[in-house]
């Protein structure tokens, strides 16, 4: 296991060290050119690494098969990563190695000590006493989020090229652009796929088991002003801005992010602009259970109607816009890919972290798309910023938990 822990840790400091982050500015599919060339680079290696019909999808997806070396009848599975990294610097990623850390101490990020991984700060380090860590030098996000899940399932499959004599069925694996900006999966080929079910590896600490998300939508909010000058303003202003802020404080107060966790669903704010001629609220919607999911897109709607009847029609134009569904709602049916990994953690020493994601994976859109894709640790602590890091042991155990999957999954009858 120590050679394919070296295998490990190199391909990923190979990896994170390449620029992929996405663009959400972009109208191209993949969003930058970025990482069409490290998708094209993946492509290569899986070609030489033995895969079979290794392909690039029309959404920039990269597909490769490795078929069952097993006589016996088993599904045919998935893994799947995305290879964009998050909206924070990632020129020069610079990853620092931390080796036998003790759990207490600070680990300072930058020469100067400007940044540091204090256990005060992030409890999360007490968990790692003994391992190596992979941070950033303070001036990147690492990118463990997703290449640490990239970089363990290409590992799984050199590791099955290396050992002939673990039986398994057909085994497709996918490496995607632009999670990080929410339409990696719009356009996900399930029939070319085609696996019976598959697995994001993209959550986060040791034991991490997702199959609940939310429910999500958007809601852009417009508003039409009146201006005039203010020394003339009287019954005759209407101004956007106030308007706006008016509409904002409208909606249930306890009902933010801040103020909810758990299963509570949310209206977020991220971001507004407004002068007293327009102005501009953005939100976004989520909720785990579908009807307070569609009952909270219509009180924001009702609530621009009760606008506009107070204001005039047209005051508000208010537009919502589904993004992505819980993916519990098709895997609570069959709940046998989830009961395989639960299975398979227990084999290699993992217990299972079965909690719902307060948020979502491409693993809620290809659910829905057709194949029933479940969520799976990585390692990542702290993503999308300069305080990341991942243990080289959990990214280790993530390999151990993919390779044992593969020997679960149960004869067919």
């Amino acid at each position: 296991m120590t050679e394919q822990r070296e295998s490990l840790l190199d391909r990923f400091l190979r990896y994170v060290k390449v620029n992929t982050r996405s663009n959400e500015n972009s109208e191209t599919i993949p969003s930058d050119p970025k990482e069409v060339m490290f998708l094209n680079d993946l492509k290569k290696e899986l070609t030489a690494m033995g895969m079979q019909n290794v392909r690039t999808e029309k959404d920039g997806y990269v597909f490769a098969d490795l078929p069952a070396n097993d006589d016996k009848q088993r599904a045919k599975i998935g893994f799947i990563s995305h290879v964009d990294t998050a909206d924070f610097n990632s020129e020069n990623i610079n990853p620092q190695i931390v080796k036998d850390y003790d759990g207490k101490s600070v680990i300072k990020l930058d020469k100067d000590g400007k940044y540091t991984l204090d256990p005060k700060v992030f409890p999360s380090l007490t968990k790692y006493n003994g391992q190596t860590l992979i941070t950033t030098d303070g001036s990147t996000l690492l990118g463990a989020d997703d290449k640490s899940g990239v970089s363990e399932i290409m590992t799984t499959l050199q590791y099955l090229f290396d050992h002939p004599e673990i039986k398994h069925g057909e085994i497709v694996v996918g490496f995607g652009p632009d999670e990080e900006i929410g339409t990696g999966a719009d356009h996900f080929d399930t029939k070319d796929f085609g696996a019976e079910y598959a697995y994001t590896v993209d959550g986060g600490s040791l034991g991490e088991l997702q199959y609940e998300t939310f429910n999500a939508a958007a809601a852009h909010v417009h508003f039409n002003g009146t201006n005039v000058h203010p020394a003339e303003a009287k019954d005759v202003m209407v101004n956007a801005a106030q308007l706006a802020m008016d509409f904002h404080e409208s909606l249930p107060d306890d009902e933010r992010p801040e103020k909810t966790d758990g299963r509570d669903g949310f209206y977020m704010l991220t971001d507004m602009a407004g002068t007293p001629d327009a102005a501009d609220l953005n939100y976004i919607i989520r909720d785990f259970d579908h009807d307070n999911f569609e009952h909270r897109k219509a009180v924001i709607k009702d609530l621009a109607a009760k606008f506009n009847q107070e204001y005039g029609d047209g005051r508000v134009e208010i537009n919502v816009s589904d993004q992505y569904y819980n993916m519990g709602d098709v895997l609570k049916d069959d709940l046998t890919p989830v009961e395989l990994v639960e299975s398979a953690m227990k084999e290699v020493g993992i217990t299972p972290n079965v909690f719902p994601v307060r948020g979502g994976t491409d693993g809620s859109k290809i659910s829905f798309l057709g194949t029933p894709t479940p969520n799976i640790f990585a390692g990542p602590e702290n993503m999308h910023g300069r305080f990341e890091y991942v243990s080289l042991q959990t990214m280790q155990k993530a390999v151990d938990l993919l390779v044992q999957i593969i020997k679960d999954v149960p004869v067919e009858d």
